[in-house]
C-alpha cells in the first residue's frame, strides 16, 4: 500500500467550522482561511469509532451559555442515545481567559430561568481562570460557556444537542425551555473533574462511563497497555513525533489505530489516546 493511501485510510478528515466567536488568526500549526471567523476544527469520527468526535475549539469572545442534556435524556423523548458528556484540554490562552462551568450555589430552575432571560446568568456561573495543562470534565447537565482567548481540545461523545441558554445579544435561536429541563443548578465537584496536568508523563484524564482518555508522554507503561489492550482508538498529537502504521501524525491531525500495537512515538512526544467504553 502506498504512503498516500496508508494516510488516508488513519488521518481523520478535517472540517473548519465558522463561529461568530471565532478567530482569523489560529495557533500553530492551523491556518484559518483569510477574513474567515474560525471557532471549531471537527475531525470526522471514522465508521468504526462513531460515538466519540475530536474538536479543537478557538475563541476570542464567549461563547453561549449551554448545556448538554444525557443519553437516559435523549432517549426518553425519542431521539436515540444524543446525550453529551465532554471534556476539554487546555492548550493555549490568553492571560485572564476563563471557563464558565458550574455555579457558586445551588440555584432551582425558576431562579435558573430568570437569570437567563436577563443575562445574570453569566455572572451567577464559576469562572475559572485557566492556562495550558488545565483538564476539565463536563457531566451532562452541566451549565458551562467557553470564555474569550482560550484554546482547547475537546473530546465528547458524538452528539450534535446543544441547548443554548444565554447568548449575549447574539442572533441566533434559545432553547430556554428544552434546557432548563435538563440543567443542574449544581455546584461544580472540581475535585472531582479537574485536573492540572505536569509537563511530562502519562496521565489517565477520563475512565467512562462513555469513553477512556489518557494523555501519553514517555515510554507505555503497563498502565497504559491494560487501559488499551484492544483497539480501535484515536490518537490526538499535542508535540513531538507521533507514528501511526509507521506514517507520521503531525499536531493538529487525529489519526484512527486499530490499537497501541500500531502507535510509536519519540519518548518526549506529547499526545491523547482516546476509545469509547463498552457497555
Amino acid at each position: 500500500m502506498t504512503q498516500e493511501a496508508v494516510l488516508s485510510e488513519i488521518l481523520l478528515p478535517i472540517r473548519q467550522v465558522e463561529k461568530p466567536w471565532g478567530c482569523e488568526v489560529l495557533p500553530r500549526p492551523f491556518v484559518a482561511p483569510k477574513g474567515a471567523r474560525i471557532g471549531e476544527i471537527w475531525f470526522e469520527p471514522p465508521a468504526q469509532l462513531p460515538e466519540l468526535l475530536v474538536k479543537y475549539i478557538f475563541t476570542s469572545d464567549k461563547l453561549s451559555v449551554q448545556v448538554h442534556p444525557s443519553d437516559r435524556q435523549t432517549m426518553a423523548k425519542g431521539l436515540g442515545r444524543q446525550g453529551k458528556e465532554e471534556c476539554w484540554l487546555v492548550i493555549a490562552a490568553e492571560q485572564d481567559a476563563r471557563l464558565g462551568i458550574g455555579f457558586d450555589r445551588a440555584v432551582d430552575t425558576e431562579t435558573l430561568r430568570a437569570a437567563a432571560l436577563d443575562g445574570r446568568i453569566e455572572d451567577m456561573l464559576v469562572w475559572h481562570k485557566v492556562s495550558p495543562g488545565d483538564f476539565f470534565y463536563i457531566p451532562a447537565n452541566t451549565v458551562h460557556a467557553i470564555g474569550a482567548g482560550v484554546s482547547v481540545i475537546e473530546i465528547q461523545q458524538n452528539s450534535d444537542i446543544t441547548y443554548r441558554l444565554f447568548d449575549y445579544g447574539r442572533p441566533r435561536e434559545l432553547h430556554l425551555d428544552e434546557g432548563l429541563a435538563v440543567s443542574l443548578g449544581e455546584v461544580y465537584d472540581l475535585a472531582r473533574w479537574h485536573k492540572r496536568l505536569p509537563e511530562t508523563g502519562t496521565v489517565a484524564l477520563v475512565d467512562g462511563p462513555y469513553f477512556r482518555l489518557d494523555r501519553v508522554n514517555g515510554v507505555a507503561d503497563q498502565n497504559l497497555l491494560a487501559r488499551y489492550p484492544q483497539g480501535p482508538l484515536l490518537v490526538v498529537p499535542i508535540s513531538g513525533l507521533v507514528m501511526v502504521r509507521g506514517e507520521t501524525v503531525p499536531a493538529g491531525a487525529c489519526a484512527k489505530a486499530a490499537g497501541l500495537e500500531e502507535i510509536s512515538w519519540e519518548s518526549d512526544a506529547l499526545w491523547l489516546v482516546a476509545q469509547p467504553v463498552s457497555e
